[in-house]
């Protein structure tokens, strides 16, 4: 049986785009896969994520669809999250997908029926919180979409991790508020952050 696995990288951050990722095995690779390191990417190093990856290249197929800043600003993060979530079900074809759940576990059955209506397919689907280290084709789809954004990050410099509470993070946003300069096209502009990073840069003249 094809068994497909989906999660995602970055949904929370303020710069970069949010990643993601598929990986499509058969179901007799799990135990395969959990031995190559799949698991949760939150969970393993980044020394241990990037080692894992050409280990699970041999294990099944990946790919990842890329959501930018810009796309995030103008739409809606839910949308555009099941859009890319459909995409990876067309391409891979399979029997059976796991996700990650992006939502409270009440509002899965919501979630199911929003992305069924976008497939031309209709594989059976298991969707739960903590899928990625539960389920190793979800693990290793988990470990492919972090490792390419951590790099999409490192591309924009000393940044930090991207995420709004990261101190170095907020302290570059802050530099381009201070300059009076436009953000670049990796910061997500609508983020609730910038707008507070705005309110404290005022108050502090």
């Amino acid at each position: 049986m094809k068994v497909l696995g989906l999660d995602e990288a970055g949904r929370g951050c303020v710069l970069g785009p949010l990643v993601v990722g598929g990986f499509c095995c058969e179901d007799d690779q799990f135990d395969a896969l959990t031995a190559a390191g799949a698991d949760d990417s939150k969970a393993l190093t980044k020394k241990k994520r990037v080692a894992a990856m050409p280990k699970l290249e041999k294990l099944g197929d990946w790919k990842l669809e890329f959501v930018e800043p810009a796309e995030i600003d103008a739409g809606n993060m839910n949308t555009l999250e099941e859009h890319a979530f459909a995409r990876l079900i067309e391409h891979f074809q399979p029997d059976h997908v796991i996700i990650d759940a992006p939502v409270h576990p009440r509002g899965v059955p919501n979630f199911e029926k929003r992305l069924r209506a976008l497939l031309t397919i209709q594989p059976t689907m298991r969707i739960e919180p903590k899928a990625d280290a539960n389920y190793a084709p979800v693990g290793a789809a988990s470990i492919f979409a972090k490792v390419h954004r951590d790099a999409r990050i490192t591309e924009l410099g000393e940044v930090g991790s991207g995420y709004p509470s990261d101190p170095k993070t907020r302290a570059w946003l802050k530099g381009f508020i201070a300059r009076d300069e436009p953000f670049p096209d990796s910061v997500r502009t609508r983020w609730g952050t910038i707008e507070n990073l705005r309110l404290e840069q005022q108050e502090l003249f």
